[in-house]
């Protein structure tokens, strides 16, 4: 990045006071080279950047840094200073600031705002956590439909650095409700005499403040905007929510459903951040559970005790059969809940989904059971280790390895479907979960399969 190359250049301009060549060299940097730079800095270099930038760089770029970079600024910099920032950041992208932090601070930080943006802050932070709307400003531009295209566009010149996006112009009537959004450029190709009554289809994609932000996400997606307005459920207009407020909720969704999909909680924040007391527990649980499940493979091994003391080629087996079961039925689970995650599937498709799985499974299974045949085959060629029956041990691998592998495949695309129509997190159906699952009933399928085509010879 641009500021990290010079970063031995900006800690000697500090410690020689040299801060209008500073001034000088930040002063063409973007707010996120900035806070690059200022994350590598010591704090107190970093609060020294600070006070050179003016209020409206200082907060553009204090909404880049992250969060415990956040905190010791504020620590490092004075009240007025700190209330400078404060007042100068987008309301949404300070609710998502304040929202972090312990309620003492909090209002203590409300109150360096003037009377406007406390107000303003307060409002936002009032919404329920996930909703819409801890993530909208209240920065847009709304005309009322009378008005003629000149009017619209010496407005917009006027307010335009004041605002986020300028995508769209929201049309509302004299209470205040939204009746319309018109694209900027429809004001630009059309007559300067034209009203904006004129330019209305009437038509608009708009969410709820009362939303859900993963509802919020599926909305942008769909319809493929930058901007949406953000109303109450008496439609009047409230604020807009921007794209890059919605990419961070996606990203943050992603990284709760990977991690439940690992097989632990979804961590409250950044792994280097997460103490390690805080990691244990989040791990324990579900390292617990797995345990248990696993102690069941260990029950079923033993219930196939004599089996195996019999016929101990049986036990070479066992981690082969196991794992491809495992290995299936994870990769199951995988594309399945994706597709639920990306509504490619509901719940009224698992009939579809089961027919898919099972026939999969089968041509999975079968390549797998084939390769295992061949194998014990060739080595029986070369040696004695499979004795002198060696084709029905080949075949009772081949056809587990069939069966094993159509259950994990039917198994890991299953329990998404079932955790949803319970009311759980799809997520939740993760990868060692399904493995453990497939584990137990994997060796059931294996020696039941051993004690039908083996009895007689080696059992």
């Amino acid at each position: 990045m641009l500021g990290r190359g010079i970063l031995p250049e900006i800690s000697e301009l500090i410690q020689r006071r040299d801060f209008s060549t500073l001034k000088e060299i930040f002063e063409g940097w973007h707010p996120s080279e900035l806070a690059d730079a200022v994350a590598d800095l010591h704090e107190k270099e970093r609060a020294i950047v600070f006070r050179l930038l003016s209020k409206e760089k200082a907060a553009q770029t204090f909404e880049y840094l992250e969060l415990d970079i956040q905190k010791s600024l504020l620590r490092a910099l004075g009240q007025e200073e700190v209330g400078g920032i404060l007042n100068e950041m987008s309301p949404d992208d300070r609710t998502a600031f304040l929202e972090e932090l312990p309620g003492p601070i909090v209002r203590q930080l409300i109150e360096l705002l003037s009377p406007p943006e406390r107000s303003l802050a307060k409002n936002l932070l009032g919404y329920p956590a996930d909703s819409v709307g801890r993530l909208m400003t209240p920065e847009y531009i709304a005309v009322p439909k009378d008005w003629s295209v000149r009017q619209v566009l010496d407005h917009f010149r006027t307010h335009a650095k004041e605002i986020e996006s300028l995508n769209f112009i929201y049309v509302t009537d004299p209470a205040g409700k939204l009746i319309d959004d018109i694209p900027i450029r429809d004001f630009l190709v059309n007559s300067l005499e034209s009203r904006v009554s004129d330019l209305m289809d009437g038509s608009f994609v708009h969410l709820i403040a009362s939303d859900t932000k993963e509802e919020a996400v599926q909305i942008f997606k769909q319809y493929d905007r930058s901007a949406l307005p953000v109303i109450n459920s008496e439609g009047f207009l409230l604020g807009i929510v921007t794209i890059d407020d919605v990419l961070d909720v996606v990203e943050q969704i992603d990284t709760q459903d990977i991690q439940k999909f690992g097989g632990l909680e979804a961590l409250d924040y950044p792994y280097v951040k997460t103490p390690i007391f805080a990691m244990a527990k989040k791990r324990a649980g579900w390292l617990v559970i797995l345990f248990l499940g696993e102690m069941l493979t260990a029950t079923a091994m033993g219930y196939f005790e004599g089996e195996i003391a019999k016929a101990v080629v049986l036990a070479l087996f066992v981690p082969l059969i196991i794992s491809s079961g495992g290995n299936s039925g994870s990769q199951a689970a995988t594309l399945i809940i994706r597709a639920i995650a990306l509504q490619e599937l509901t719940l009224k498709d698992w009939w579809m989904v089961m027919r898919r799985e099972i026939l999969s499974g089968l041509l999975l299974g079968t390549v797998l059971g084939f390769i295992g045949f061949l194998r014990i085959a060739l080595w029986s060629a070369f040696s004695n280790i499979y004795g002198p029956h060696w084709a029905l041990v080949a075949a009772t691998v081949g056809l587990s390895l069939i069966g094993v592998v159509i259950w994990g495949t039917l198994s890991g695309s299953m329990l998404p479907f079932i955790l949803r129509r319970l009311g759980f997190d799809p997520a939740s159906s993760s990868a060692p979960f399904v493995a453990t699952l497939v584990d137990v009933t994997g060796l059931i399928i294996y020696f039941t399969f051993a004690a039908i085509l083996l009895r007689g010879t080696l059992l």
